[in-house]
């Protein structure tokens, strides 16, 4: 056994989970062991969130619980990373003296010199907050050769020997460790984002949109498959925007085959799409290549042109309509999922009846409601027009209250249809997964009976029910097997 042992907790998106494989992958090339049970662990690397209040309340809430583990297990050190840990840097470090150190993005690059430091006793000094965004050139073509360590891209540093299960095997590159052996793993597309959303503080701690060499992503992938990936979910910040830095903005139409290509994959999941951003040749390329699963995660925020402009966002409802036409005219089974925030600053009974309208005329897979809140130094801070706190909770009761019906109704308006299920849980008489219209963690899953099948195979079968957005599935109605494949 080596002669540190390390847990990572992550907490929030997909994007957090590609950050902590790559702190593994590192650890495991410095020599740490990894544990999965934070109570057996030397040290608890709580990989945190900074994106809504309930998301910095979870990660104070599990670096309090970690930091319990030193009365009672083996833990000697707490440390926070991730979103909220750059975001805040001395500021949560002067707060929260249960974790033994906060880290930055910064210090990714040399983890375990780092986490020996600190269970060394040596008083590690916390970062100053500051906008990431200043770090990089305004002008997008020219971020590439002044980027820096940047969480979840290749390092310009030269790698140590590392083992096999550490990607990739040579050369300037990610460094990554699988943290969960599912058949789904997260694919880093971009870091950052150029849009200056009024309610989003993203861009100031992730700092400034930069997309990931081809070459980069498609090694990875390369890596991720011989790991046992069988679906690729392509993350960012805003995948609309891939390529812009390198001089090609539609880079991601020409990806998209190449990845689907790749052995041992089956599945391309695109994710974070902007609506504003979309366009017709990225619809055909995502409705029509093959392996691409039809899936739209298209954040529209709202449906009220006058709280998207104050939003400093771009639509309304009848551009957002036209646009799940034209998805849903390529490919009718395709997935379309939203989020939208209800009580923005200024936000009237008439936007939300109109955000009401458009919910119902869309109808939507998923749709997440959250209730806005003041986020530290966005612009929406300072608006006039806030909306009490007790009535943003209705509204989001109130939208939430609909998008329950609607994506019940969505759900039920697929039985009868056939689907392919990447299988992801085997019980004693069904299986679990995803079908194509289903992302990972947040829109539903599809249970699958009368069929013995393995974690990673593909199976399809026709729908016969639903409980929510989850469906129920089984094999051919006819009395035909349900088809397996790996």
């Amino acid at each position: 056994m080596s002669e540190h042992s390390v847990a990572i907790v992550t907490l929030g998106c997909t994007r957090n989970d590609v950050d902590s494989e790559e702190l593994a992958g590192r650890l495991d090339a410095g020599g740490f062991t990894l544990v999965d049970d934070p109570a057996e662990a030397e040290t608890v690397l709580v990989n945190t969130c900074g994106f809504v209040e309930q998301a910095k309340k979870d990660s104070v809430d599990s670096l309090l619980a970690a930091a319990d583990l030193k009365e009672t297990g083996e833990t000697k050190a707490v440390v926070a990373v991730g979103c909220m840990a750059e975001r805040y840097g001395k500021d949560l470090a002067d707060e929260l003296p249960e974790a033994d150190a906060v880290l930055g993005f910064d210090d990714y690059t040399d983890i375990g010199a780092r986490l020996r430091g600190i269970l060394a006793g040596t008083q590690h000094v916390p970062h100053a907050p500051r906008d990431r965004r200043k770090l990089l050139p305004v002008s997008p073509v020219d971020r590439q050769a002044a980027a820096g360590a940047v969480p979840g891209h290749a390092s310009a540093l030269a790698a140590p020997d590392l083992p096999g299960d550490v990607a990739p095997a040579s050369g300037p590159r990610a460094i990554r460790r699988r943290l969960d052996g599912g058949p789904m793993a997260p694919l880093k597309l971009a870091s950052g984002c150029d849009r200056v959303c009024t309610f989003c503080a993203i861009p100031m701690f992730r700092g400034s949109f930069l997309s990931r060499r081809p070459t980069e992503v498609l090694d990875e992938a390369r890596w991720l498959a011989d790991q046992g990936a069988k679906e690729l979910f392509l993350v960012s910040e805003n995948s609309t925007s891939y390529g812009k830095d390198l001089g090609d903005i539609r880079l991601l139409e020409t990806l998209l085959p190449d990845l689907a290509s790749v052995p041992g994959i089956d599945r391309v999941r695109v994710s974070y799409l902007q609506p504003a951003e979309m366009r017709p040749s990225l619809v055909e390329a995502m409705t029509s290549t093959p392996g691409v699963v039809p899936y739209f995660d298209l954040s529209f925020q709202h449906a009220s042109a006058t709280v998207l402009r104050r939003m400093r966002r771009f639509g309304s409802t009848e551009p957002f309509l036209e646009l799940i036409g034209t998805v849903r005219e390529r490919s009718p089974e395709a997935g379309i999922r939203s989020n939208v925030i209800v009580g923005f600053p200024g936000e009237t009974e008439d936007d939300v009846a109109e955000l009401e309208d458009f919910l119902t005329r869309a109808g939507l897979d998923v749709v997440g409601v959250f209730g806005y809140s003041d986020e530290d130094g966005t612009e929406a801070v300072g608006y006039d027009g806030k909306v009490d706190p007790d009535e943003v909770a209705d509204r989001v009761e109130r939208i939430s209250a609909l998008v329950n019906d609607l994506v019940e109704q969505r759900a039920e308006d697929r039985i009868g249809d056939r689907v392919s299920v990447l299988v992801e849980a085997v019980h004693d008489d069904a299986v679990e997964g995803r079908a194509e219209h289903q992302g990972p963690d947040v829109d539903g899953t599809t249970t699958v009976a009368g069929i013995r099948a393995q974690v990673g195979d593909i199976v399809s079968a026709v729908v016969t029910g639903n409980d929510g957005a989850d469906l129920i599935a089984d094999v051919h109605p006819a009395g035909g097997s349900a088809t397996s494949t790996r």
